[in-house]
């Protein structure tokens, strides 16, 4: 793991008081993937409970009214820390200052976790289908290290598609270390199978992941049969337009959307950070 240097911005959070009903947890690892992505790890509260695949609202103690965003949980429910994935954006409210941070330095997270994308959400199939562009595979990067997953599943189906080849590192990196985990391996055996794209001209696999399903490469890359909603279950997490048309290709195979209090067969988070 790489850690950034102290900026002004962390040297000045401890001046403001932490607001009341928010945890205050410490920084414990920083790893930068690129100029645009990192991620994060931080103590978790011992009262702090959520299911895989929820997401929290964060912020910075840098401010007499912080900003607050919402993040996904990239971390397994078991997990004794809390991992998070996310873009820097040069202007944003929280993330200009969340990009420096550095362990040690402490993050704001609010006391309720929320979301769409967990178990409960979907009736029982037998292929679970991940579908993520960028930072969207945060959520799915909890759900592939739940061992329930494995459970419900015979097989996981985790896709990413990012820009540039060097984007898709983190996610390259959660399967393998996920495979090879000494808790999840036996979980997992053969059940997790990973695609990674990317859309520049001259990368490998250079195509969104709406073309690939609409030409049935993605399946074929795989060695998979394509999508069936008597069998399938799906959650999605990426851009609005990512989200768009996955929902539309899924619709018209026969997928219903689903949510906590209506299960169905595929389910999408629509939170953003900034």
């Amino acid at each position: 793991m790489s850690s950034v240097a102290a900026t002004d911005d962390a040297a000045e959070a401890t001046e403001f008081p932490i607001p009341a009903g928010v945890f205050a947890e410490n920084v414990t690892a920083v790893k930068h993937y690129t100029d645009r992505l990192f991620s994060f790890r931080m103590t978790r509260p011992q009262s702090f409970r959520f299911r895989s695949g929820e997401f929290v609202m964060i912020g910075l103690p840098n401010a007499a009214k912080p900003v607050f965003r919402a993040y996904s949980i990239a971390s397994p429910a078991w997990d004794e820390e809390l991992e998070f994935f996310s873009i820097k954006v040069p202007e944003g409210p929280l993330t200009e200052h969340l990009q420096k941070i550095k362990v040690g330095d402490t993050v704001l997270m609010r006391k309720k976790p929320t979301g769409t994308l967990v178990h409960d959400a979907l009736i029982p199939g037998k292929r679970l289908f991940l579908f993520s562009t960028g930072t969207g595979i945060a959520p799915f990067a909890s759900v592939i290290r739940d061992p329930e997953t494995y459970e419900k599943f015979d097989q996981v189906i985790l896709t990413q598609t990012c820009r540039e080849s060097a984007e898709l590192n983190y996610g390259r990196e959660l399967v393998e270390n996920t495979r090879n985990d000494e808790l999840m391996s036996e979980f997992v055996g053969d059940k997790l199978l990973f695609h990674a794209s990317s859309t520049r001209e001259g990368e490998p696999r250079g195509e969104r992941v709406t073309k690939l399903i609409e030409s049935g490469k993605l399946f074929t890359d795989l060695g998979i049969e394509p999508l069936n909603p008597e069998t399938d279950r799906a959650m999605i997490c990426g851009s609005m337009a990512m989200l768009r048309e996955i929902e539309g290709l899924l619709q018209a195979r026969g997928f219903e959307e689903g949510a906590n209090n209506k299960p169905g067969t595929y389910v999408v988070e629509r939170a953003f950070v900034d």
